[in-house]
């Protein structure tokens, strides 16, 4: 190809170009099961759907006034000229606040109004970027502690900026480690030491290991560091890292509400996480956290906020994409989520 690279030969044509077709050929030549396309009894599924004219309207003061969706992506990229090894990672997650009513109201008019649609979402962006592999964040270290000490470092500087919220994500980590309200006053992190003590008790500050001496960050409870390694690209623990990032605006936001208006705003707003509502991997023992937190919210809030996990929406796309009606589930839910993808996916990227 006419390009030269740094060594001073010419680009070759990527061997991958046509991989896609070539991979779906053989798929075509092959015999798998594919649930969603053996559907059996049909009738069987048409009887459990409803459309929205058989359910009653709830009371006004119980119908869903706003929805809040949070989306996020990420990407690793080779970012050093004729050393493919060195790769640089970027990963941010958006949330997006509709109010539904603007929506509805919109819906019935002839020609929508686009300043009431603006007006209407209220969007937030957090972004990160870190050297994910071949490189590190300083010298004479290796890459299990770069990855320590730059994801701390981004903690206490990335912050969730929208309406009241101005709190960056360390003090969303300990907030979800205690209870709504008031925040843990350490965390527990296992010393990366091998064979070293677990458990350590870290304050926002950090301390250092009683046992080995090595200093510890609040960071290292969710274990991502121990995903990575020097050979790869480490690709899975950003994703881990960006999965912990949307659970953290996630706290944030219905804390925010919590504590601004939860006897009205609260129980009428439907959160919305694209993606699995759970977190995988390392950092799994977020999921537990998130659920004490959220419980020990409702218990202070009338009603039970609404939450939804689109990717079991779509699940249900792919099983029953034939039946009339199935799409009035994701109007609302669609509203919102857009919104969201539209602010954190990357340029070219719509993630789902």
């Amino acid at each position: 190809m006419p390009y030269g690279t740094v060594g001073g030969a010419h680009e070759i044509a990527s061997r991958l170009g046509h991989s896609a077709a070539a991979i779906r050929a053989i798929a075509d030549q092959r015999t798998f099961h594919v649930p969603a396309e053996a559907i059996q009894d049909l009738d069987s599924i048409r009887k459990r759907i409803r459309p929205r004219g058989d359910f009653a309207a709830p009371p006004v003061p119980h119908r869903l006034t706003a929805a809040l969706a949070i989306d996020g992506s990420h990407v690793v990229e080779q970012v050093r000229d004729g050393l493919p090894s060195v790769l640089y990672g970027f990963a941010q997650a958006a949330a997006a606040y509709v109010d539904l009513g603007v929506m509805e109201s919109q819906r019935a008019e002839r020609f929508v109004d686009p300043y009431k649609i603006e007006r209407a979402v209220n969007t937030a962006l957090i972004t990160l970027d870190l050297p994910v592999s071949g490189a590190y964040v300083r010298a004479e270290v290796d890459i299990v502690t770069s990855w320590r000490e730059v994801i701390n470092e981004l903690f206490r500087q990335k912050k969730i900026d929208v309406n009241r919220l101005d709190q960056p994500l360390m003090d969303l980590l300990f907030l979800l480690h205690g209870v709504p309200g008031a925040p843990a006053a350490t965390v527990p992190v296992n010393c990366p030491t091998q064979d070293c003590k677990k458990d350590v008790p870290v304050p926002p500050a950090g301390a250092d290991c009683d046992v080995c001496g090595v200093h510890l960050f609040p960071t290292d409870v969710l274990r991502i560091h121990e995903e990575v390694g020097e050979e790869g690209t480490n690709q899975s623990a950003l994703g881990r890292l960006m999965s912990v990032i949307e659970l953290l605006v996630l706290v944030g936001l219905a804390t925010l509400l919590w504590e601004q208006s939860r006897h009205k705003a609260l129980p009428t707003t439907l959160f919305i996480v694209d993606g699995p509502l759970a977190v995988f991997g390392t950092p799994a023992k977020l999921r537990g956290r998130a659920l004490e937190y959220f419980q020990g919210m409702g218990t202070t809030a009338p009603g039970e906020a609404p939450y939804i996990e689109p990717e079991l929406l779509g699940c249900l796309h792919d099983r029953v994409a034939d039946v009339s009606g199935v799409e009035v589930a994701a109007d609302d839910v669609g509203l919102a989520l857009s919104a969201a993808e539209e602010t954190a996916s990357l340029v070219g990227e719509v993630v789902y």
